[in-house]
């Protein structure tokens, strides 16, 4: 079994339902949706003429490998309407591997941990919520320490 550390965001057409609607077919699809960080509302990030968005992280069990994950990921967002356009356009909804495991992967399709995790304080703020102290495995920092050092000033609110 595995335990991957999943972000979904969405800020097109209810993004509180869209959300949802992936947790289920996380579920379904690809394990065991073991713990849920509140929602968050954020403003855009990279490109802020945009819908502000909602996000939430999810920590997921699962009998898939990463690449599995990711294609079943990529099939999910299709399914509900995902249409990938320009980098940092608007989304329905977009479903990121943030950790797999302790893993340390680097494919032309996957790179895990995600390469802008310690960057962004609306991946930092509901990871720290669920697992403040799970260790980065390529900077070897706690989520804490990450999320106290982000450069990021967004604003990440409670839904």
């Amino acid at each position: 079994m595995y335990k991957t550390y999943l972000l979904l965001g969405s800020n097109m057409g209810n993004s509180q339902q869209q959300l949802t609607i992936a947790v289920k077919s996380i579920a379904q699809q690809i394990g065991n949706v073991i713990r849920q960080s509140n929602l968050y509302a954020t403003a855009a990030w990279g490109n802020p003429d945009q819908p502000d968005f909602l996000n939430q992280v999810i920590i997921v069990e699962t009998k898939l490998t990463a690449l599995q994950t990711i294609e079943s990921i990529l099939n999910i967002e299709k399914k509900m309407g995902r249409v990938r356009t320009t980098k940092n356009a608007p989304r329905i909804i977009d479903i990121d591997i943030l950790f797999f495991n302790k893993e340390i992967i680097a494919t032309k399709h996957l790179t895990v941990p995600h390469p802008q995790i310690e960057n962004r304080r609306f991946v930092l703020v509901p990871l720290n919520e669920l697992s403040p102290n799970f260790i980065h495995p390529v900077s070897h920092k706690t989520i804490h320490r990450l999320l106290n050092d982000c450069a990021d000033t967004l604003n990440v609110k409670k839904f």
